[in-house]
């Protein structure tokens, strides 16, 4: 019997290390026959190329190359060009992770077209429906056939909304097979050479979510708490090209570099930024994955948002929010500081087998 075709989407810098581990343990298979389809919707090579290479994932058997637009034209690009692919390839199943605009299209196109749809990290909820990656979310999981939660209360949010017991597999956080794969790699990085630091002595900051740097009001209150707390500690900061673009509409340029001890840096490769991560005396952050990579490497977060996704991250990691009030991450960090801050765990099934508790499942239901 020939194996079952599977489109494998990833259009974005999060997908990427989320695909990685699936393709290699499917290649594996004789069942499944990966199809790898890249949209472009990070079409940055600092924020795409460099990853295929980092985490040796194939070159994709389909680019769509969409590049950048706004939210309702990018995924209407998306699903115009993804269209004809489905027809030419014909899979049993297409394999979208997380909540990135390409997942939601390709997600649509699918269902249109009766072919099944695997969404790996379903069931992860904010309850804000400002945030453009919630409706991701609720739309791929409301229209996909095998669901694949990474954690218990992902599973928990699937059941509340009416979805069958038996088309919902948990099977742990497939960031963190990616996250443990390379630990070998990440800890040969020079990056802290690189730019003179100490491990434990500095942060490392991401910022890039519209709510936080499109919001002139917002922005500034994050700066005012950096600002502070740069006085204390060095702030290492990998730069979103969507940020810095930001920082020069806003005319905020003179007020940043004013700021000596915070270190701008274009956005690293995996190695370096999981080397940055992991001896970081803690994160600021608005990113969902970097609250659960630190809650793996037991190291303190502050999360730069009013709620998360990852909840877990909160009631068994060491993240906790802030949103953007100055006065509040300017706590939190002193607490750090301190040395107050709470014991936290690593969820259930982040171990670094989801990938082949995933190949198991779909050599099963397929």
């Amino acid at each position: 019997m020939k194996p079952h075709k599977i489109l494998i989407i990833a259009g974005a810098r999060p997908n990427f290390m989320k695909i990685a581990p699936i393709i290699h343990a499917m290649r594996l298979s004789d069942k499944l026959e990966p199809i790898l389809v890249h949209t472009g919707q990070h079409y940055d090579v600092l924020m795409s190329d460099t990853f295929f290479k980092e985490l040796n994932i194939p070159q994709p058997d389909i680019s769509l190359e969409v590049g950048s637009d706004t939210h309702a034209r990018q995924v209407a690009k998306i699903m115009e060009r993804f269209e004809p692919v489905c027809d030419e390839y014909q899979p049993m199943a297409i394999l979208v992770v997380g909540d990135v605009n390409s997942t939601m299209a390709c997600s649509i196109v699918a269902a249109k077209k009766d072919i099944r749809i695997i969404h790996v990290e379903a069931g992860i909820r904010s309850r804000d429906r400002s945030m453009p990656e919630e409706i991701n979310r609720m739309v791929t999981d409301s229209i996909t056939d095998i669901l694949m939660p990474p954690s218990r209360d992902a599973v928990e949010n699937l059941l509340t909304e009416g979805h069958k017991p038996e088309s919902i597999f948990l099977v742990g956080n497939i960031m963190i097979d990616t996250l443990l794969d390379s630990q070998e790699m990440i800890k040969k990085s020079g990056i802290l050479d690189q730019f003179g630091l100490v491990a434990k002595k500095y942060v490392t900051l991401t910022l890039h979510r519209p709510s936080n740097v499109d919001n002139i009001e917002n922005f500034k209150k994050i700066l005012a708490a950096l600002a502070v707390i740069q006085n204390e500690i060095p702030i290492v900061f990998p730069i979103h090209p969507r940020t810095r673009k930001m920082i020069n509409e806003f005319g905020l340029g003179d007020y940043v570099a004013s700021l000596s001890n915070l270190i701008l840096t274009d956005p690293l490769g995996y190695f370096d930024f999981g080397r940055l991560i992991s001896e970081s005396g803690f994160v600021l952050t608005d990113s969902g994955g970097i609250q659960e990579e630190t809650t793996v490497y037991g190291i303190p977060c502050i999360t730069l948002r009013e709620n998360t996704e990852r909840p877990i991250t909160i009631l068994e990691g060491s993240n906790e929010l802030a949103g953007c009030d100055t006065e509040k991450i300017i706590l939190l960090a002193d607490e750090i500081l301190k040395g107050n801050w709470k014991e936290s765990r690593i969820p259930e099934l982040w171990d670094g087998n989801t990938a082949s508790r995933i190949i198991k499942v779909l050599e099963s239901v397929l």
